[in-house]
């Protein structure tokens, strides 16, 4: 079975990389997720990163803030898809990092998802492992019913309550 890989550079991401690992296992994805910092340990990354392809991992998540190094790095290393999630723990609320993501050059591409976004860069590595695996398209299609209905119970509470019961 494919996996995914998440990785982060700190244990202050895992916040928000949590959500991502959350969602994987809500659609039955195998992960495995690390803390490995690009800057203070880059013989460690560059190992894990040029390792990951044959270890099964067809997808990258990778969280970075301020400077947001990691992502690019990992689509330099990795020759599958890498989704970049910025974090916003800088003082530019994540700002730099969606720029630093967005902006790699020619070759190099990373898909970029919203500030903080984890359960975003989670359903899109789904969707992406979902061209190849009928498995994991029925949960996705699954989960777009429970999100459907999730909405429709609360605009039924309130036509029932109305505004001021929320």
């Amino acid at each position: 079975m494919a996996k995914v890989g998440i990785v982060m550079g700190s244990d202050s991401d895992l916040k928000v990389m949590s959500k991502a690992a959350k969602m994987l296992e809500k659609l039955g994805i195998e992960y495995e997720m690390h803390i490995i910092s690009a800057h203070r340990e880059p013989d460690v990354f560059f190992e894990w990163a040029k390792a990951a392809e044959e270890k099964g991992i067809k997808v990258i998540i990778a969280g970075a803030g301020m400077a947001a190094h990691l992502p690019g790095m990992c689509a330099a290393l990795f020759p599958l898809p890498v989704v970049g999630v910025p974090l916003s723990g800088s003082k530019l609320d994540g700002m730099d990092a969606v720029y630093s993501i967005m902006q790699m050059p020619p070759g190099i591409p990373v898909a970029t998802v919203a500030i903080d976004g984890g359960m975003n860069a989670a359903i899109l590595a789904a969707r992406i492992l979902a061209v190849s695996d009928e498995e994991v398209l029925a949960r996705l299609k699954a989960y777009t019913v429970e999100m459907k209905e999730a909405v429709q119970a609360k605009d039924a509470r309130l036509q029932e309550t109305g505004y001021e019961a929320y």
